[in-house]
Parts: structure tokens; sequence; C-alpha cells
């Protein structure tokens, strides 16, 4: 019987490790590549594909846990783990259903690394796409590809104007190391420093047949991203509560020195309820989830979302208060708060930023398409 991975021991072992090296890759811009090394030694990035495709049989609920732990000592290094995990998760719920999803996994297994470009995309995609024989030639260019140095295979998409079914978008796996893949070293942030999240140029790589895993039509809602979003968006926001933790943790050890002032528990109480509003957004998208056990639909993509904005907006808010609690001391970069307050941050930006969600969660509830019919791209008529 193969052995379950024990990723708590490994989050033991090296977290402190993570968290001596942090400061100074956010200073100077680096990339966590050590640290991947070191998951990648542990088996991490594997740790979710099940073990009897050779991973590590993890749960879903286990590996949020650890992402959620693991940025209390390095967020970069979390945050990036989370977007490798997050397409693992989703090739398991696919290849459960019989959809395409086995051949990632056993890469993964093997030891590949994943890095993704869907965030950004979102519904419509970008770059494009032209007929080659066997396969297509893609252009395009692909910002917020986290852990990219490090990573092998590249799971994007783009848009590609079908002469009959009119505009799609075609979904499929680059190995970065492909003739036209260039990494373009851009990535100079206010947070999350050391993600690595560069842009991808693609330029005209070529992508066999055989490759495209999904078709769809751009601009609708498509039930894949109902299963992205249930298994991302707790994976990703993991990062951002364990920010949120850590920052609590730096205000209230502040805190006990000026236990005498009468206005520092209050402040105290304030953060310590935005922390927990975040904590239960955060949980209750784990249980949405249900350890890959769930079926999907736009209204639970909705549902997803919603507990998202709660989630990222309380996490920011935490952060911001812990800043208040502290006082002066934390405006020093010594005590490490204010890169936490910078790391919080990113948290608005994964899909779907607060606005799009209520847009999008609000013409659901009211019987509408999710998507605003003026922002998709119509179809053709078929020949």
């Amino acid at each position: 019987m193969t052995k379950r991975i024990d990723l708590q021991s490994i989050l033991a072992d090296l977290g402190p490790v993570f968290a001596d090296q942090a400061a100074e890759m956010d200073d100077t811009d680096s990339f966590i590549g050590n640290n991947y090394d070191a998951l990648r030694e542990r088996k991490v990035f594997s740790a979710l594909v099940p073990a009897n495709y050779g991973g590590g049989g993890a749960r879903h609920s286990e590996m949020c846990a650890f992402v959620q732990g693991l940025a209390h000592h390095c967020p970069s290094t979390a945050l990036a783990l989370s977007m490798h995990q997050h397409l693992v998760s989703t090739a398991c719920v696919n290849d459960r259903a019989g959809r395409p999803g086995r051949a990632l996994l056993e890469k993964v297994a093997g030891g590949a690394i994943l890095a993704s470009t869907g965030a950004n995309d979102w519904l419509e995609s970008n770059g494009s796409m032209e007929r080659a024989d066997g396969g297509y030639r893609v252009h395009a260019a692909k910002p917020f590809a986290s852990g990219s140095p490090k990573a092998d295979i590249l799971v994007t998409s783009a848009a590609f104007d079908d002469p009959v079914a009119g505009p799609q978008v075609l979904h499929f796996p680059v190995p970065l190391g492909a003739e036209g893949v260039a990494l373009m070293d851009d990535w100079r942030t206010m947070g999350m420093r050391a993600t690595g999240s560069q842009t991808v140029k693609l330029d005209g790589v070529f992508v066999p047949d055989a490759a495209i895993v999904l078709r769809r039509a751009r601009g609708p809602f498509h039930l894949a991203f109902s299963i992205i979003l249930t298994v991302a968006m707790p994976l990703i926001l993991s990062a951002y509560v364990g920010v949120a933790e850590a920052a609590a943790a730096i205000a209230r050890d502040r805190a006990r020195t000026r236990s005498s002032d009468p206005v520092t528990p209050f402040l105290v109480g304030e953060m310590q309820t935005l922390l927990t509003t975040a904590q239960i957004a955060h949980e209750d998208m784990i249980r949405l989830a249900n350890e890959f056990d769930f079926e999907p639909s736009v209204e639970l993509a909705s549902r997803v979302l919603a507990r998202k904005t709660i989630c990222a907006t309380h996490v920011i808010a935490t952060a911001e208060k812990a800043m208040e609690v502290t006082g002066g001391a934390g405006f020093f970069r010594k005590l490490g708060l204010e890169r936490l307050l910078r790391d919080a941050h990113g948290a608005q930006f994964h899909p779907l930023p607060e606005k799009r969600q209520h847009l999008f969660t609000g013409r659901l509830a009211m019987g509408l398409d999710p998507i605003e019919p003026t922002g998709r791209v119509e179809l053709r008529p078929a020949a």
C-alpha cells in the first residue's frame, strides 16, 4: 500500500527555512527557485495526484491547509504553489468524470511542474491561433504565469476564429522548452514579488491537434470554469488567508506591549473579527469543493466567487487593521508587516475582481445570463 504524503511534517521542516529568505527575495525581486527545488524533492508538487497514478494521494483540503501554513513563512512560495496545485486539482476532477486529465496527472507524478495563465484569460482569452499542418500556431503574450522560471509545462488557452463554428477558445498545454516560448522577466510588482509570475510569450508555438483538451465558444460562460473556480479559489485564497493570519500575529504581539492603552484592545478586536470573516469564507469555499466531489454549475461558480470576494476583502482589511494596531513600528520594513500588507493586496486581482463578481452574481440572481450580453462574442451561424 502506497504511503500518503505527510504535508504537515514537510511544512514543519521547510517553513522556517523558507522564512529565513523571504524578505531578501522580496527586496531583490528574486524568484523562490530554491524553495521550488525543495518542494519538488519532497514530492509536494505531485501530492494531489492519486496514489494509483504515482502521486501522494493528498486531499484538496490538506493541500489548502499546507498552502495556508506555508504563507506564514513565505507568501510568494505559497501563492506560486497554489497555481500549480489548482491545475492538478482541475485535472483530478476531470479525470474522475472521464474527461481528459490523466495524462497531465501522470506527467506531474513524474516530476513535471505546471504554470497557469487562465485567470488573466477568463472567458475571452487573449492571443490568436491559426491552422497549421497537424495542429495550430499560437501567437500570444500570457502574463501572470506564476512559478514559470521552474515550471515545465504551461497550461493555457488562446482565441481561434473557426471558419464554421465561429469565435472559439482552445485550451492546451505547452512545454515551456518548446520552440517559440520565451520568458519575459517582467515581474516587478508591489507585492508577491518572488512568485516569478512573469509574462510568457508564445511566438508561433506549434500545438498539435492531440494537445487540445477543450474547445468552447469564446465569450459565454462554460461549465469548465465552474470546475476551475471551485477547486482553484480555495487553494489561491489559502495563501492570502495565511498572509492575513501572519499579519495579525505580528500585530497581536506588538499590542501586548500596550495592553494598558484603552484603544488597543478595541482595535485588536476589530482585526480579529475581520480575520475571522476571511477564515469563515475560506473554509466555506473548501466545503463547496468537497474533496473534488461536486456537480459543476453556474450557480456553484457564483457561490464560490461571492465567497472569494468576501475572503479577499477581509484579508486586505485584516492586514490594514494590523498596521493600525501596530502603529508606526509597522511602517518599518524590518518588522515584516508592510511586506504582508503589500502581499495581501494581490488577493483582489484573482477572478473575479469584486465589481465583476457582483455583476456576475447579481445577473444570475435575477435570472439573467451571468455574462453581460454586450460583453460576449456572438457565434456565427453554421455554414
